[in-house]
């Protein structure tokens, strides 16, 4: 009866969507509070009821495909679960045309009203559309402008020996304000207490060691990197590589600002002397490059074999991610043997400050995984008796867990019903701006904090909304993977397609596999049914469900050598 009532009147469902990248976040009037509430003002003056908000915190426009919030937001489009979608500006939801074309012809498919509450841009009519798209062009165009009149201007500082960079350890950056020049510039000056640690890692390396080595000495020596961190070898060879620590200033090192892959290096980049003091010496600087150059000669190992299950299977003490080591071994008659291992990736990268190597044999745990999976697809009975006892804990985890997910939902209400309270207060006149802030600010990280707790929870239970994990469809899952992985003879194929069944396999301190867990969406589904000829999986359509299934493995043997 109401919900006639609310069709009889007008009333519609709206999808708010907010996003703030990290820069814009310290920017005036991008705050995600103030987006919402001009929005919800919006809904409330049309009268119209939000469905949910969509936000996207901390995330930069450039690529929907990373957004979760607007996935999601994407999905429930493609089940007509709202009305309208509203944006404070349309370039909160997409920086180029190319993609806001792809929303809003979804948006169309699917009878739903696109609004822009700053551009008052929409798609409900042909001329609507026609404007939203030629402003869209429009801006990319203006900001594509921009970005190159910024870089000219940031190579012709770089060419007078200025810093255009961020941070950069063993030094702090000062900004001043220079006579005629609208920017401030940037310059360097030594943090002593950083150029000790920088002049450590020359050292060390001068002296022969390698990047492994050198990240594991000044970790247990107590070095800290710029952020506070352990280093890893790849800062260790960053440091050892950046002429800023002889005086001098490198920039354009990238062909292309926006992409960061490896044959986007620039194999001439500028290198001008700087306006900054140098930590090391020339001679030092130039010994390091010397040994540099000796190394480089050497060609890299190449990994040939077959390793499906780095980065899925995971330490047993730390939780990371695992990574290909190799051993030499000498047999009883005296002849080398190499040994294949999976180890901690934290200890393979920082050293024994992090971790310990807990290596796993890769041809036992290959074949242990391959076998249970086997068993599976194979034996009836056993697969039955795994979804029998994983649908029984889901069934006993939704109750409680629906109820934790109202709490939280009603906590956040609540939170917004205080920052309407303090805006009023501030709008009587009973607090001030400063005061005002402070209260703000201390309800929005407590709306921050409850929403990353709501959201797992609100995943798992979309996850759960199958009733009953079906035999038939896992079964067909894996008797497929098992074809399909079988007509891959390319190892790259077979690592792709287990990493998109398996979702990671945990490890005892024994280092005997505890669980496999499964995980069967959209993504493997697809690639099962195309026999993994399309390699590239659009997550515009990301998974709209996705079912975890644990698989324990108990009395069986150890893996280890």
């Amino acid at each position: 009866m109401f919900s006639n009532a609310k069709e009889e009147f007008g009333v519609k469902k709206v999808a708010i969507y907010a996003r703030v990248s990290t820069t814009e976040q310290a920017e005036e009037g991008y705050s995600i509070d103030e987006q919402l509430r001009l929005l919800k003002e919006w809904c409330k003056d049309k009268g119209h009821e939000v469905f949910q908000e969509y936000i996207d915190r901390g995330i930069s426009g450039k690529s929907i495909k990373k957004r979760e919030a607007l996935q999601q937001l994407l999905r429930d489009a493609s089940q007509k679960e709202f009305d309208i979608v509203i944006v404070w500006k349309t370039n909160r939801l997409a920086r180029n045309i190319l993609d806001t074309l792809k929303i809003i012809e979804l948006l169309d498919k699917n009878n739903i009203v696109f609004q822009s509450y700053s551009e008052n841009h929409e798609n409900e009519t042909k001329e609507g559309r026609f404007r939203l798209y030629m402003m869209s062009a429009l801006a990319e165009y203006e900001r594509e402008n921009i970005a190159e009149n910024v870089k000219m201007g940031m190579l012709a500082r770089a060419r007078e020996g200025s810093w255009n960079g961020g941070q950069v350890l063993g030094y702090d950056t000062v900004h001043t304000n220079v006579e005629n020049r609208k920017r401030r510039m940037s310059k360097l000056v030594i943090n002593e207490k950083e150029a000790q640690t920088v002049r450590r890692i020359f050292q060390l390396y001068t002296e022969g060691n390698g990047y492994k080595s050198i990240a594991n000495r000044v970790n247990k020596e107590g070095h800290l990197s710029k952020k506070g961190n352990y280093f890893t070898i790849n800062a260790i060879k960053t440091i050892v590589t950046n002429p800023v620590y002889a005086g001098y200033i490198r920039y354009n090192v990238r062909r292309d600002w926006n992409e960061k892959r490896r044959n986007n290096i620039n194999p001439d980049p500028i290198i001008e002397k700087g306006k900054h003091n140098p930590i090391v010496s020339r001679e030092t600087w130039e010994q390091a490059q010397a040994i540099l150059k000796t190394r480089t000669g050497k060609p890299n190992r190449v990994h040939s074999g077959n390793y499906p299950l780095t980065g899925i299977l995971k330490c047993p003490t730390c939780g990371a991610s695992t990574v290909l080591s190799r051993t030499n071994n000498r047999n009883k008659d005296g002849t080398k043997r190499v040994l294949e291992y999976y180890v901690c990736g934290a200890w393979k990268n920082k050293g024994t400050i992090a971790c310990k190597s807990n290596g796993v044999r890769v041809d036992k745990a290959n074949q242990f995984v391959f076998s249970k999976l086997n068993a599976l697809a194979t034996s009836n009975e056993l697969l039955h008796d795994v979804l029998k006892r994983v649908n029984q804990n889901n069934n006993d985890q939704a109750e409680p867990m629906q109820k934790e997910f109202e709490h939280l939902k009603k906590s956040i209400s609540s939170l917004q019903a205080k920052k309407d309270k303090v805006l009023g207060l501030y709008e009587d006149g009973i607090i001030d701006k400063s005061d005002l802030q402070e209260r703000l600010a201390k309800l929005s990280q407590e709306n921050e904090r409850l929403e990353n707790r709501l959201k797992p929870i609100r995943e798992k239970l979309e996850n759960s909304s199958v009733s009953e994990i079906s035999y038939k469809f896992v079964k067909e899952v894996l008797t497929k993977f098992q074809q399909v992985f079988q007509e891959h003879t390319n190892n790259e194929q077979q690592k792709r397609l287990v990493h998109l069944l398996i979702d990671e396999i945990t490890v005892d301190d024994r280092r005997n596999v505890e669980t496999i867990r499964l995980k069967f969406n959209q993504d493997i589904i697809k690639y099962l049914s195309n026999k993994g000829e399309d390699e590239s999986l659009d997550t515009d359509s990301s998974s709209p469900f996705c079912v975890y299934l644990d698989v324990y493995a108990k009395e069986v043997e150890p893996i280890r050598d």
